[in-house]
């Protein structure tokens, strides 16, 4: 079913590649202005802001521009995200510990912080921030991405539990084994951890990035106007193990 999100704006952070550029592609697809955020090129030609959303003084001047430029903005989907390498805390220095939270965590903090007065402002507004089933369940990565997709689900939750009754929803999405570049390193070689990953997940195959981008719209659309505070597995049955 195609969804009409013509004269909404939409904030999609991560959006030069894998899940948050089919994000991108697919808002725009439905009629959505698309304001698209990465520190890399973005092979689009749409609104794009070239950045690092761990940094405060990028955010501050983002959201200067779309206030400017736009005075509103509906939908923000919190995408961009790093890995650890699996790391246990022995081999995590304390600086990239800083790093993964800052760009996973303190990132959408910042955004949400600078979108949030707009959307009350409006009575209305959407948060779709990117966890993990490393946000449910462990050995999804390694200590520092682990504890900073847990800390998104427990952000998502009581953002929704502070302002629902004002007109704004929030929710996540916890991927699984998706096929994008920030996994390419499970498919090098004779691919044999990518191999792995997709015999152990019950559905037993890794799924494409365009498939949360279709959850994505939905739980930014009216559709889901009454899930609240959730968050959304789309990981093969994995976490259902």
């Amino acid at each position: 079913m195609a969804e009409d999100f013509t004269d909404k704006v939409v904030l999609v952070t991560g959006a030069a590649s894998g899940i948050g550029l089919a994000q991108v592609k697919l808002f725009k697809d439905n009629g959505a202005t698309v304001i698209s955020v990465d520190k890399n090129d973005i092979p689009m030609n749409i609104e794009t802001f070239k950045g690092d959303v761990s940094q405060a003084d990028f955010i501050e001047e983002l959201f200067t521009k779309i206030k400017t430029k736009y005075d509103r903005i509906d939908i923000v989907c919190n995408t961009a995200g790093i890995l650890d390498g699996y790391s246990p805390v022995t081999e995590t220095s304390l600086d990239q510990w800083q790093n993964i939270l800052n760009v996973n965590l303190t990132s959408q903090f910042m955004i949400i912080k600078k979108a949030l007065p707009m959307m009350l402002k409006q009575d209305k507004g959407i948060f779709v921030n990117m966890a993990s089933i490393a946000g449910l369940v462990a050995d999804g990565g390694g200590v520092a991405y682990t504890a900073s997709k847990h800390a998104i689900i427990g952000m998502t939750k009581q953002l929704d539990i502070d302002y629902a009754s004002r007109g704004i929803r929030a929710n996540c999405i916890a991927p699984g084994a998706i096929n994008t570049p920030m996994n390419a390193a499970d498919f090098a070689g004779d691919g044999k951890m990518a191999k792995w990953v997709a015999e152990q997940t019950p559905a037993k195959r890794w799924a494409k990035p365009e498939e949360v981008a279709e959850l994505t719209l939905f739980l930014a659309s009216d559709r889901s106007d009454y899930i609240h505070g959730s968050v959304v597995p789309i990981d093969g049955g994995w976490t259902a193990r």
